[in-house]
């Protein structure tokens, strides 16, 4: 039987044909064409793998892509809908439904997209949340503001990596939101969330369910500011806990604690955002039923030697999992974490070769000599990015801080001229 595979963002991320080597059956996958041309990749060659493949236009928002898809399945005689790609959760879960097929359904896919539904749920399985409210309203704003107070974050409520995401800090702020960007009768409306701002720090634990039990999970703390984005000349960094740390322990029985809450489907990978206040609560940011970012799964790989994309798809369709024996989770080999350097604003004279250092798993450049760039736009707005390994999280973090000061002192870049 067919594998139909729904794609968004890099291919060159995501070998399907080389993950499903094994499988025993056509694979047929429909990709964005705006993301193939953005990253500069090309269709895959005949015989690469791919019984079909249909590069498609205005894939995010086409109905072409479900057309597509149900006409492949009637051809091919598809047994299995893949998608690896948030913003494809749901339109995957439709198509399982209305092709009869196994895998996740609108009724897991929604709860793991609409954070109104994930933080009603899983506040009423008593799992503490920070107060929420749905933004129908300029009213709804306001008033939340008067019963929470400053800072308020206002979000989309299926939104991901901090797209679309505003920071109230002041009366200021909010008469500037109202008066310039709140547009009561736009296209996406109603789809806001308001949450009262959480100080302290925010940690993510990325991990895979196979048969309904958590295989892997991996605590983390970011020591950034997410919204801060736009302001970071420094590095950003992200890092594992030490195993023995209490922290991770406590982070791994919370989030536990969110997936029996929330109705996952019987294989997925899932990225979970936990605050840690400074009083020393776990209060759940949000959660998703999809592996985090390319750098996430470096971290993974570099730790446990998998990638929990090519698991997730491979348990999909009933392949072997090497590494997943036994009923004990996998641990990891040692402390990783990611350096992100942000775009900065001028024109890339030149950036640094491979710094040589043993303990770099992965180096990526995402600027080119003679590009001109502007300040980010969004989190994935990256200069350069890194993933790093150590013994443990504190030496990780010294050498992460060294690979930045190792990159400043070597990239070029003319900042732009001030107007005369």
């Amino acid at each position: 039987m067919s594998v139909l595979i729904l794609h968004q963002g890099s291919l060159a991320a995501a070998p399907y044909d080389r993950w499903l080597r094994d499988y025993d059956g056509d694979l047929l996958l429909l990709a964005s064409r705006e993301h193939l041309h953005r990253l500069g990749e090309d269709v895959p060659p005949a015989g690469s793998g791919y019984a079909r493949f249909e590069a498609l236009d205005n894939y995010q928002v086409s109905g072409r892509v479900e057309a597509r898809a149900l006409a492949l399945a009637r051809e091919y005689g598809v047994s299995r809908v893949i998608a690896c790609h948030e913003r494809d959760l749901e339109r995957a879960a439709q198509l399982r439904e209305v092709l009869g097929l196994p895998g996740q359904r609108l009724e897991s896919a929604v709860p793991f997209r609409d954070k109104l539904v994930m933080k009603s749920l899983v506040r009423d399985a008593g799992v503490p949340v920070a107060p929420f409210a749905d933004i129908q309203c300029a009213v709804d704003v306001v008033s939340f503001v008067q019963r929470h107070g400053y800072p308020v974050v206002l979000k989309p409520r299926d939104g991901g990596e901090c797209v679309g995401v505003r920071l109230l800090r002041t009366p200021q702020d909010l008469e500037t939101f109202l008066t310039r960007d709140f547009d009561l009768y736009g296209p996406g409306l109603p789809n806001l969330l308001a949450e009262a701002y959480v100080p302290g720090a925010l940690c993510h634990i990325d991990g895979l369910v196979v048969g309904n039990r958590t295989v892997l999970a991996l605590p983390s703390q970011y020591l950034h500011a997410l919204v801060t984005y736009r302001q970071d000349r420094g590095g950003r960094l992200d890092v594992t806990l030490d195993p023995e740390d209490p922290l991770a322990g406590r982070l791994l029985e919370f989030t536990e604690r969110v997936l029996q809450a929330l109705p996952g489907p019987d294989h997925f990978a899932f990225r979970a955002e936990v605050f840690h206040t400074p009083d020393d609560e776990l209060l759940l940011c949000e959660i998703a039923s999809r592996a985090g970012g390319r750098g996430v799964r470096d971290v993974i790989r570099a730790l446990y030697g998998l990638d929990p994309s090519e698991y997730w798809v491979r348990a999909q369709v009933g392949l072997p999992l090497p590494a997943v024996i036994g009923e004990e989770r996998l641990e990891p080999a040692g402390t990783a974490g990611r350096l992100l350097l942000m775009k900065r604003p001028g024109e890339v004279i030149s950036v640094p070769e491979h710094p040589g250092f043993p303990w770099v798993e992965r180096y990526r450049i995402h600027v080119e000599p003679g590009q001109r760039v502007g300040p980010p736009e969004d989190f994935a707005d990256l200069m350069a990015s890194f993933v790093v390994s150590a013994p443990s999280r504190t030496e990780c973090e010294e050498r992460m801080r060294v690979l930045g000061a190792w990159f400043d002192e070597h990239v070029r870049i003319a900042e732009p001229q001030p107007l005369s």
